[in-house]
């Protein structure tokens, strides 16, 4: 299982949590949390079927500025393709 944990301030407004209800529902297999009072999302999916950065981005569509807390498991970074450099 991986776990995320996202602070971002201004969530306690009823309107941004339904607008983030809305948009984290469209991620398959995402189960989540969130703590009103302390401004908190907790986020946990069985497979990597989203990103950090796209989580980060739903949230920044919201307004909302996120810090991720704790370690990002490397199953959430991106897989670039990368080329060693011939020289």
């Amino acid at each position: 299982m991986l776990e995320l944990e996202v602070y971002a301030a201004g969530l306690g407004d009823l309107d941004k949590i339904l607008e983030l209800d809305h948009q984290l529902a469209a991620i398959p297999g995402l189960r989540y949390k969130v703590d009103r009072n302390h401004n908190l999302v907790y986020l946990e999916l069985d497979q990597p079927t989203v990103t950090f950065r796209e989580i980060r981005a739903i949230f920044r569509k919201l307004a909302l500025d996120p810090h991720f807390i704790g370690a990002i498991p490397g199953e959430f970074r991106p897989k670039t393709k990368t080329q060693p450099l011939g020289v």
